[in-house]
C-alpha cells in the first residue's frame, strides 16, 4: 500500500498523486478531501472519447464514483502500470493482466489485421485505424451487411431487399441486410406469391378488370343514391313529389348560375322507379349526366349486355365484383415487395441462404469487436486517467507555471501583460453573477478563431497590474493550449482592486472621476444656458417693436441685468469671488511653514489611504479562484486561495530579453525638430504670447484688487498714504486688525447730561 502524502499549493492542502499505484489509494480517501466532486465535459483539454467513456450515466458530467470505477477497472487489467505513470497512448501487451486475456487476443487480432511489424505493442492510432479498416471491410459485428461487402451476384438482391423495407444502417453508417431482414423477406414473398395466385379468380373481366372496377367505383355514389330513392318511392309513392324542387326554389335560382347548378345537383339522376330499374334514356341532364352516360356506353353495356336499362340486382352484382377487384389490388399494393412482384418467383432460395449466412458470420464477430472497443477504453485510460485525477482529486497544475491544467483554455496577451489562466464560459451572465460575489478582478473575453471555427468566451483572472487600464472593447491576442492564435476582445469586466497600491489610490481616482464628471456636466449645462440666453436675446431684439418717443427722464435708469451686460457683470462677480478665495488661501498659507504643509498633506493622505488600503488588503487576501471554476460548472470542496506568489504566476509582465540594452534617447523629439524646420509654424509669436499673458494677469488682478489691497494694508505691507490713495473710502485705521495711529488725541468725553 502506497503512503499518501499531502502537500500545500497556494495555501490549499492537496494529496500528491505522482503515479498510478498512488492513484489507486488516493481514490479511496473520503470525497470531502477531494478538490472536486464533479466537473462538466466542456472545456476539458483531453480526448473527447476518453471523457465520453468516463461519463457512465451520459449526463455530460464526471463525478467521484465514475472516476473511482474507471481507476478500479484499469487497475484490474494492468499488472505493469509504467505506461499509465507516463501517460502513454501505446499499450504494451506484456503489461496486461490475466483478467485482460480477451483484450490481449483482440490486440493480437488488430496487429495481424494491420500487418504491424511490432506485435508486442499497440498504439491508439493503430487501434483506431484498424477499427475503421474493419468497418470499411464490412466487419462490424452487428450482422448488417452492406451490398458493397457481398459477392457481385448477391448485390442486386440485397439492394432490392434494402429498398423494400425501412432502412437500417450498420456501425459504419451504411445501409445493409441482416438475418432478420432476410427472414421477413421470405415471409412477405410467400404471402405475396400466394395472393398473386388468386388473381384470375377475382379478375373475371379480363385484362381490363382493374380499369372497369375503378369506373364502377367512380359512379357508385350516384347509382347507390338512385336505387335508394327507388326503394323509398316503392314504399311510399307520395315521396316522389318530395324529390322534386319546390317552385319558389326554382324561381329564386333563376338568373343565378351557381344557385341553379346547386339546385340541379339535388335532383335524382332520373325519375325514381318503384320497380328498381334505371332506364338510361330517362337520365336527367344533371351534374353527373356525362359521367353516367360514359359508364352506360363503356362499362355497363359491355359487361351486362343490356344497353337499355340497369336493374338494382344487376348493379349490386356489378358493384360487388368491382369491390373485390379493387380489394385484391389494394392488398397487392400494400405489400413491401410489390415493386418486385413480377420477379419474386425467380429469386432462388440459395441466394437468400447466402445472405443469411453472411449476416450470421458478421454477427459472430461481435464479441471480438466489442473487446476491441474495450481495448480502446484501456488505452485511453492509460493515457489520460492519472493526468485527469491530478486535475480532479488534486489540482497542482493550477499553481505550477511549467504545467498546464486540463481546465485551462490558453493564454491571453492584452495591454502589455500575459494572462496565463483562462477557463471556458458557456453562460456569461450566470458566471458573472457568481464571480461578482468574490473579490477577484475578472475579464470576460470573446475569442475569435481565425480558421472559421465557432467563437467562444473565456474568463480570465487579473492578478497584477492595474484594473483601470482594462475596459470593454479592448483587443488582444489569445493562444489556446495547442498554440493556435486567435483574436480576442474584452466583453465584460468584473472590477476589483488588483494590488494594494491600486486599492489605496482608488479613492483619489474616484474623487477625480467624480469632480471631472461634475465639471464636465456644469460646463455642458453652462454652455447650453449661454446659448439659450443668446438665442433668446437675439429673438427679442429682432421681434421687439421700435420704442415710442418718451420725455427725458430726470435721471438715467440703471441698465437691465440681461443681455451681454448681465453676462459681464456675472463674470465680474465670479472673478471677484475667485479673488477673495485666492486671498483667503494666501492668508492661510502664509501663516504656515513648509513643515506644516507637508504634515497636513501627509495626514490627509493617511486618513484617506489607510482605510482604503486596509479594505483592499482584506479583499486581496480573500481572492478565491474556486469561483472562477464553479461558474463554469465545477463542484469544488475547497477554496483555491490566490496568494501573492500565485498572483505573480497568473498575470505576468515579461522582462526584456537577456542582453538587451535600452536607449533612453527620445527619437520623436529630433523628428519633431526636423519637422518644425521644414513646416510653416502656426504658433503665436513671443510678443503676442507675452501680451496675452499680461492681459490675463491684469484682468485677474483687477477683479481681486480690493481684497488684495485690503490684505496688504492690514498687514502694513503698504504705507498709509498708498492705502488712502488706493482705498479712499477705507481709512487704514478702520482696516481690520490695524493699530491705532500714534499721536492721536484721546477722544473727548461725552458732555454730562443737564440736571433737571
Amino acid at each position: 500500500m502506497a503512503q499518501l502524502v499531502y502537500r500545500r499549493y497556494g495555501g490549499s492542502l492537496q494529496v500528491d498523486i505522482p503515479d498510478f499505484n498512488t492513484l489507486t489509494e488516493a481514490v479511496r480517501i473520503p470525497a470531502t478531501q477531494w478538490m472536486a466532486l464533479a466537473c462538466p465535459m466542456e472545456g476539458i483539454a483531453c480526448d473527447p472519447r476518453f471523457l465520453a467513456l468516463m461519463d457512465a450515466d451520459g449526463n455530460r458530467r464526471i463525478r467521484v464514483e465514475e472516476l473511482r470505477a474507471a481507476v478500479d477497472w484499469t487497475a484490474a487489467r494492468l499488472k505493469d502500470r509504467k505506461g499509465a505513470d507516463e501517460g502513454s497512448d501505446v499499450l504494451e501487451l506484456s503489461a496486461l493482466s490475466d483478467a485482460a486475456s480477451n483484450l490481449k487476443e483482440a490486440a493480437e487480432l488488430v496487429l495481424r489485421t494491420l500487418n504491424a511489424p511490432d506485435a508486442t505493442r499497440l498504439s491508439l492510432e493503430q487501434l483506431r485505424t484498424s477499427d475503421k479498416a474493419l468497418r470499411d471491410a464490412g466487419k462490424n459485428g452487428d450482422g448488417l451487411i452492406a451490398p458493397a461487402s457481398l459477392p457481385e451476384r448477391l448485390r442486386p438482391l440485397a439492394q432490392s431487399i434494402i429498398a423494400a423495407f425501412p432502412q437500417v444502417t450498420n456501425r459504419a453508417g451504411l445501409a445493409g441486410v441482416d438475418a432478420g431482414l432476410v427472414t421477413r423477406f421470405r415471409e412477405e414473398r410467400a404471402a405475396l406469391l400466394a395472393h398473386l395466385g388468386g388473381r384470375d379468380a377475382v379478375f373475371t373481366w379480363g385484362t381490363a378488370s382493374l380499369e372497369q372496377a375503378k369506373r364502377v367505383h367512380d359512379v357508385a355514389p350516384l347509382l347507390e343514391g338512385y336505387f335508394v330513392q327507388c326503394r323509398l318511392v316503392a314504399a311510399q309513392p307520395e315521396a316522389a313529389a318530395s324529390l322534386r324542387l319546390r317552385a319558389d326554389r326554382v324561381e329564386g335560382a333563376l338568373g343565378d348560375l351557381g344557385a341553379m347548378g346547386k339546385a340541379a345537383n339535388e335532383l335524382p339522376i332520373a325519375p325514381p322507379d318503384p320497380s328498381g330499374v334505371l332506364v338510361w334514356a330517362r337520365l336527367y341532364r344533371g351534374a353527373g349526366y356525362e359521367k353516367l352516360e360514359a359508364f352506360h356506353q363503356e362499362v355497363a353495356t359491355p359487361l351486362l349486355g343490356d344497353g337499355a336499362k340497369l336493374t338494382d340486382t344487376a348493379w349490386r352484382e356489378l358493384s360487388a365484383k368491382a369491390e373485390a377487384i379493387l380489394g385484391w389490388q389494394a392488398k397487392r399494393d400494400a405489400s413491401p415487395l410489390q415493386a418486385m412482384a413480377d420477379t419474386l418467383g425467380a429469386v432462388p432460395d440459395e441466394d437468400l441462404d447466402a445472405l443469411d449466412a453472411a449476416s450470421r458470420e458478421d454477427l459472430a464477430l461481435k464479441p471480438t469487436l466489442d473487446v476491441i472497443a474495450e481495448l480502446e477504453r484501456l488505452v485511453l485510460y492509460q493515457r489520460w486517467l492519472l493526468l485527469f485525477a491530478n486535475n480532479f482529486i488534486s489540482m497542482p497544475s493550477l499553481y505550477l507555471p511549467k504545467r498546464r491544467a486540463l481546465m485551462e483554455k490558453g493564454t491571453l496577451i492584452l495591454g502589455g501583460r500575459k494572462y496565463t489562466l483562462s477557463v471556458l464560459v458557456t453562460d456569461r451572465a450566470a458566471h458573472a453573477a457568481l464571480t461578482g460575489q468574490g473579490t477577484t478582478c475578472i475579464l470576460y473575453v470573446k475569442v475569435l478563431p481565425r480558421d472559421a471555427a465557432e467563437a467562444y468566451e473565456v474568463a480570465v483572472p487579473v492578478t497584477a497590474g492595474r484594473s483601470t487600464e482594462l475596459v470593454v472593447g479592448k483587443r488582444g491576442v489569445f493562444y489556446d493550449v495547442d498554440g493556435k492564435e486567435s483574436d480576442a476582445i474584452v466583453t465584460q469586466v468584473i472590477r476589483q482592486p488588483v494590488s494594494l497600491w491600486e486599492s489605496m489610490t482608488m479613492p483619489f481616482m474616484r474623487i477625480g472621476s467624480f469632480i471631472t464628471s461634475k465639471v464636465e456636466g456644469l460646463a455642458a449645462s453652462g454652455e447650453k444656458d449661454f446659448d439659450a440666453s443668446l438665442e433668446s436675446g437675439y429673438t427679442k431684439t429682432v421681434t421687439a417693436p421700435p420704442p415710442a418717443a418718451a420725455p427725458a427722464a430726470p435721471g438715467a435708469a440703471p441698465a437691465a441685468g440681461g443681455g451681454l451686460a448681465g453676462v459681464l457683470a456675472a463674470g465680474g462677480i465670479a472673478f471677484a469671488a475667485l479673488g477673495s478665495s485666492l486671498a483667503f488661501i494666501l492668508t492661510q498659507v502664509k501663516s504656515l511653514t513648509l513643515v506644516d504643509v507637508i504634515t497636513a498633506a501627509t495626514i490627509l493622505a493617511i486618513v484617506v489611504m489607510a482605510p482604503a488600503g486596509l479594505l483592499g488588503w482584506l479583499k486581496l487576501r480573500r481572492r478565491n479562484l474556486a469561483l472562477l471554476l464553479e461558474g463554469s460548472g465545477w463542484a469544488l470542496n475547497d477554496r483555491l486561495m490566490l496568494t501573492r506568489g500565485v498572483a505573480t504566476l497568473i498575470t505576468r509582465k515579461p522582462k526584456l530579453p537577456q542582453g538587451a540594452r535600452v536607449d533612453h534617447v527620445d527619437l520623436v523629439r529630433g523628428a519633431l525638430r526636423n519637422t518644425r524646420d521644414d513646416d510653416e509654424t502656426d504658433r503665436m509669436s513671443l510678443g503676442a504670447r507675452l501680451g496675452l499673458t499680461l492681459l490675463i494677469l491684469f484682468v485677474l488682478g483687477w477683479q481681486v484688487r480690493v481684497p488684495v489691497t485690503e490684505w496688504l494694508c492690514t498687514h502694513q505691507w503698504l504705507s498709509q498714504d498708498a492705502c488712502r490713495m488706493l482705498l479712499p473710502k477705507l481709512v487704514p485705521s478702520e482696516l481690520p486688525g490695524a493699530p491705532a495711529p500714534s499721536g492721536a488725541a484721546p477722544a473727548a468725553a461725552p458732555a454730562p447730561a443737564p440736571e433737571k
